[in-house]
């Protein structure tokens, strides 16, 4: 490989990285052309490619696009695996074709410049895939929905036996044309016979006017003399005295 060649090889490589939600590094060692396709195959439904790189171009790759966390993978047969889709389904095709095959072990990973250990990328394949997590936030944005039109129906059908109830009783009469009942008018006539009877025991329960008080107020006797004034006629004892 020339360096011209290197030089494109190491454009693409970063090109890949960068393009990656995630890289996961695993050992190629003992697998087949074969194996490779069928890994390939795999991969291709989780938007990710299968890649067997040559460990120092990779570095200066690593280099370009700042991704230092990647380096340290790159020690023995190394294949990476650029994920531009669902991280978790291409996570579970390299470890079902490990559980198979007993090849491709993960050296490791970075996702959005983090590094992953073979663990942690081994949690991420046991993930739902990104099909069924969304069929199951469809299922729970729905629930209240079905719940919703559910109880809306139970009201309908409520209100719908209420007015039923209501036009039984206004064919049956219980309930006159304007809505009220039978007995109202009844009711309305006792109202206008009662008032009369109640102005009269007002008129009677009235106190005495003025008039009537300025009467008898000019019939009152005088009141009597003071003891210390004679009457007319009377003696004059304190002239006898005198004598």
């Amino acid at each position: 490989m020339n360096r011209e060649q290197k030089a494109t090889a190491i454009a693409e490589i970063a090109e890949q990285i960068r393009e990656s939600e995630a890289v996961f590094a695993v050992d190629y060692r003992g697998i087949t052309v074969t194996g490779a396709g069928e890994v390939r195959a795999q991969l291709r439904g989780a938007d990710a490619t299968f890649r067997v790189v040559k460990n120092t171009l990779t570095e200066r790759a690593a280099d370009e696009v700042g991704a230092e966390a990647l380096k340290p993978l790159l020690q023995g047969p190394t294949a990476l695996t650029f994920v531009r889709g669902d991280v978790a389904a291409a996570a579970k095709a390299i470890a079902d074709y490990q559980r198979s095959n007993d090849l491709l072990a993960f050296k490791g990973g970075v996702m959005n410049g983090d590094a992953l250990d073979p663990a942690q990328i081994a949690a991420i394949a046991k993930l739902p895939s990104r099909e069924v997590l969304y069929g199951q936030l469809v299922g729970v944005v729905a629930s209240p929905i079905t719940g919703l039109a559910r109880g809306l129906n139970g009201l309908l059908s409520g209100l719908a036996v209420a007015l039923g109830g209501v036009l039984e009783k206004k064919e049956s009469g219980e309930i006159g044309a304007g809505g009220t009942d039978s007995d109202a008018p009844a009711a309305s006539a006792a109202a206008d016979t009662t008032e009369p009877a109640a102005e009269a025991a007002d008129a009677e329960a009235a106190p005495a006017t003025s008039d009537d008080t300025t009467d008898q107020d000019a019939e009152a006797p005088e009141p009597a003399a003071s003891p210390e004034e004679p009457a007319e006629g009377a003696p004059d004892t304190t002239e006898t005295q005198e004598d």
